[in-house]
């Protein structure tokens, strides 16, 4: 049961050249700015740019740094690529390390990704005219705290207390939390929001919940807790017997409950086309930011019976995947 996510390109022509010319004199440099650690939706990245005719250390190097969800880094770290004179920026995936790649640079090209609007952010002029040195994907993630708390809702028809957990460094906790709270009170559900910055406070937010003995968890959008403490939170979600609802798969591969989201992957993918195409000579002014317009939904049956939950057959055939 898996259907194939998918971007829409606004105002742009289908299909691209798998294969680029080599370049000219020195070889570009990509630099990789990313607000969380190496994650597997990564692979996208380079799988795609190789599609196009882009190989690390053949005829394209890239310059990583990762901020490991030390979002306090990211102005040094995007002001060190600056000062390498890298050919491109890409800065994923949230919107701290856009913000940041563009507070240190206008000239050099920056390809992002972002889930907050990118024209609210003073990041590009329009979506379809972005008419500066940046344009990249808008993956709509945070938007989704409604639907995320209905599928919660309606897989635990009694649950009356839900924890959110979220990082207050995160650009997009503030909405995150004014969304959840609105849609909590218009199903008559309580909120308790619970903070984590690093794994310490993780482990301390876990405590919390159980305490409280919340009856679900939806995790916010953020780039620590989807890369480094991904692992970490669906561990404890188990152990504390917590069903919980996920912004992307990822969480749901590693044997959290559900997950709601865009494709990352599809995302890194847009990344490196565009990372190509400015390569190639093209400008970011012209490019039009991508958006999503397809969403996962993603179940762990295996994790729900371990949870002693029946998944609503109902649910379960709205499931674009289903892991057994």
């Amino acid at each position: 049961m898996k259907r194939r996510a998918f971007m829409t390109l606004l105002g742009a022509a289908a299909g691209w050249p798998l294969a680029a010319r080599a370049q000219q004199g020195a070889m570009p440099v990509i630099g990789f700015l990313h607000a969380g650690a190496p994650s597997p939706p990564v692979a996208a990245f380079h799988r795609t740019l190789a599609e196009v005719g882009y190989v690390e250390s053949r005829n394209v190097t890239i310059e990583y740094r990762y901020a490991e969800g030390q979002y306090e880094r990211l102005p040094e770290l995007a002001a060190d690529l600056v000062r390498r004179k890298v050919t491109v920026i890409v800065a994923s995936p949230n919107t701290n390390a856009a913000r940041e790649a563009k507070a240190a640079t206008s000239v050099i090209p920056i390809v992002f990704m972002v889930s907050d609007d990118p024209v609210k952010l003073g990041l590009v002029a329009s979506l379809s005219r972005p008419g500066g040195n940046a344009t990249g994907v808008n993956y709509f993630i945070s938007e989704l705290a409604a639907k995320r708390l209905s599928l919660l809702r309606e897989l635990l028809p009694a649950a009356v207390r839900v924890g959110a957990l979220v990082n207050p460094n995160a650009a997009t906790t503030e909405g995150f939390t004014k969304d959840v709270t609105a849609a909590a009170s218009a199903l008559s559900i309580q909120v308790e929001i619970v903070q984590a910055r690093d794994s310490r406070e993780i482990e301390a937010a876990f405590a919390t919940l159980a305490r409280s003995k919340v009856d679900a968890l939806m995790v916010a959008p953020d780039t620590l807790f989807a890369t480094s403490g991904r692992r970490q939170i669906v561990t404890l979600a188990t152990r504390h017997g917590i069903p919980a609802i996920y912004t992307v798969r990822e969480y749901v591969e590693n044997g959290g409950l559900m997950s709601y989201g865009p494709s990352v992957p599809e995302a890194y993918r847009q990344l490196a086309i565009y990372a190509s195409r400015i390569l190639k000579g093209e400008k970011p002014a012209d490019l039009p930011v991508v958006q999503s317009v397809t969403f996962d939904f993603v179940i762990n049956l295996a994790t729900a019976r371990a949870l002693g939950i029946e998944v609503p057959p109902m649910l379960l055939a709205r499931a674009d995947e289903v892991i057994e």
